[in-house]
């Protein structure tokens, strides 16, 4: 225990109470002067005489004895007396909160790692000393800071127990830098984090602080669906799921994890297989799905053995109807043209026969710029150099020669471009790089000798093709490969639209839907709760928060317009990993082999003996019949 919070202390002005007390004993007896008529009362009147004497005044006196101790007591207990941990002790301590997907799982004792976070703060808050102040802040895909710093306890519990789970994975990047901006206004030299280890292992921050990294125990074994997708062959659908196994507690223990995988279809029976999966191991199940039209898939996974983690063992897809891909080409594209026609659920604006036009398109391929007014998602360009990379690079009449190109590209998988010649050669300006195109957000997919030929840019939600030289002025339309780069931009085309491959959405934020410009919608969550939110100029409404899994609804008024379905589907969260340490820019941080140690405070054991003081001072000197009456 420290002295030198007696001594430094605001309250140590209450020792001086023991003058008056001690006065008042002073000053307690006063004998009335009488007239007495013999003399042997004098040897009395001297006894009384030496009682009253200063020192002698504290003899046998049990009754000042019990209020000294008793107002020592207090006063001690005022001052807030604490036994020291030892460990630095920080006035300002910012505490960071895990509150990802992963923090939910538990241990075969049922406890999840929120709970025990939770344990571990309460401490430091019951420890919280007088001239200490705690902030909390939650972190999951942002941050949110539950309260400022204070020492009020009860607001500090109060937060605490609202902090829940969310079913989203962990950005502590935006929690350190919210830290960061506290710092600027309260001296803070060390925060402290509470997590299960499941966070990203290398963290783009430079820290200003010192971060105590608080890694709690590990969970139990967890199994989950990490990822949905179909994908359309023919008139079916091939629904692929994967799911994915953890170690939980112990790295040796490989005995297989049992589990039946479900898909439930709205108007048909459901399907079901069995699995057992190896701890650490993933595996993927497909399930073909007959027939056309739109329709909400779900898929549940039922573990046989104990799972940590309940939130991942539903998902949710929404397969569209089938339909034909708009293309717009342009009629001077006659190459491209011929090549459409061969591709079957294809519908070619405008047709050979009229001038017809759609009020948007899947795929526009133009040679134009003024094209990009279209409603479309995904735009190839032959022969066009946009206007931001005009002051980058300048197309000659000279023979150019293709060096290298992407070969995992979407658009240029299985096309072959060694040897291609070119009428065209687009050149870089002096003293351009290839970095120049990469700040402006662009993407070199085939580069030439003097400069890039194709570059992408994803523009919103489209995506920008640009052949910077007009491909009928190369023998690429005679290539084998002109035909494989047609069919590409289809099923790069209809990806896009989701015709040809859905992926299952995740928590976080919705999708953008396009609905009616500059309108105000309702937006009903999994768990009954309704936000407004408001559409942009074009119609767009984006940036919606869905931190539940389970099914969003859109409305106007009492109309549903749109239902999204969203889960977890993370392979960090359901495979609980863990990371000893972090990397920051220029430090590492490991995890504390302890807990986190606080000052444990004293005070209230100093009260508790003051009541007890008081309690024995009234029952010795007040009771009756029999006691020593006060006087």
């Amino acid at each position: 225990m420290t002295w030198w919070p007696f001594i430094a202390s605001q309250w140590a002005w209450l020792f001086l109470l023991f003058i008056p007390l001690i006065i008042f004993y002073f000053l307690k007896l006063k004998r009335p002067r009488h007239v007495i008529p013999s003399l042997a009362l004098w040897r009395s009147v001297l006894n009384d005489q030496r009682v009253n004497s200063p020192f002698q005044k504290f003899k046998r006196n049990l009754l000042l004895l019990l209020q000294l101790l008793l107002l020592f007591c207090l006063v001690v207990a005022a001052m807030q007396p604490f036994f020291p941990s030892g460990a630095d002790r920080a006035k300002y301590l910012p505490v960071l909160i895990d509150t990802s997907a992963s923090m939910a799982a538990v241990d075969h004792g049922g406890k999840s790692r929120l709970d025990l976070a939770k344990e571990e703060i309460r401490r430091l808050i019951d420890n919280l000393l007088p001239e200490q102040r705690l902030c909390l802040i939650s972190v999951s895909s942002t941050a949110r800071q539950l309260t400022d710093f204070t020492d009020n306890q009860r607001v500090l519990r109060d937060a605490l127990e609202q902090v829940q789970v969310s079913q989203v994975s962990s950005r502590l990047d935006d929690a350190l830098r919210m830290t960061q901006a506290l710092a600027r206004t309260f001296p803070i030299e060390t925060a402290v984090l509470y997590t299960d280890g499941n966070v990203p292992p290398e963290i783009d921050f430079e820290l200003p602080f010192q971060l105590n990294y608080q890694k709690l125990d590990p969970a139990g074994r967890n199994i989950g669906i990490t990822a949905v997708n179909a994908r359309r062959v023919n008139d079916r659908w091939d629904v692929f799921v994967r799911i994915e196994g953890s170690k939980g507690e112990s790295d040796t223990d490989e005995t297989p994890i049992n589990a039946e995988v479900i898909l439930q279809t709205a108007g048909r029976d459901p399907v079901s297989e069995s699995i057992s999966l190896t701890p650490g191991q993933s595996q993927r199940i497909v399930f073909p799905i007959e027939g056309e039209g739109a329709r909400r898939l779900e898929v549940q996974l039922k573990p046989l053995d104990f799972d940590a983690l309940a939130m991942d063992n539903v998902a949710s897809l929404d397969l569209p109807a089938g339909r034909p891909l708009a293309v717009y080409c342009a009629t001077e594209l006659e190459s491209y043209r011929h090549a459409l026609r061969g591709i079957k659920d294809v519908l070619l604006y405008p047709s050979d026969d009229d001038d017809s036009k759609a009020a948007s398109y899947d795929l526009v391929l133009t040679d134009s710029k003024t094209d990009l007014d279209l409603e479309a998602e995904t735009f190839i360009f032959i022969g066009v150099v946009p206007d931001d990379l005009s002051k980058l690079i300048r197309v000659d009449d000279a023979v150019g020669q293709v060096i290298d190109w992407q070969r995992n590209a979407p658009l240029l998988q299985h096309v072959l471009l060694t040897d291609l010649q070119l009428a065209d050669r687009p050149v870089s300006l002096e003293g351009v790089r290839d970095r120049d195109f990469e700040e402006l957000g662009y993407e070199i997919l085939i580069q030439g000798r003097s400069g890039p030929l194709l570059v992408r840019k994803e523009a919103g939600e489209r995506a920008l093709y640009y052949f910077l030289f007009h491909t009928d002025h190369s023998t690429l339309p005679f290539r084998v490969g002109f035909p494989i780069l047609v069919s590409n931009s289809v099923q790069l085309a209809q990806q896009r639209a989701g015709l040809s491959e859905v992926i299952a959405n995740q928590t976080g934020i919705l999708p953008p839907l396009h609905l009616q410009p500059e309108k105000e919608y309702q937006v009903q969550g999994p768990d009954g709760n309704v936000s407004k939110v408001r559409s942009s100029v074009d119609g767009t409404l984006s940036g919606i928060s869905a931190p539940l899994n389970g099914r969003y609804s859109i409305r106007d008024g009492g109309t549903e317009l749109a239902s999204v379905g969203v889960s977890l589907l993370s392979v960090a969260e359901s495979s609980l990993g863990t990371v000893d340490q972090l990397q920051f820019r220029e430090l590492k941080v490991g995890a504390a082999s302890t807990l986190l140690k606080s000052d444990r405070p004293i005070w209230h054991w100093f009260a508790v003996v003051g009541f007890v003081l008081l309690l024995a001072e009234w029952w010795y000197f007040q009771r009756r019949p029999g006691g020593i009456l006060a006087t």
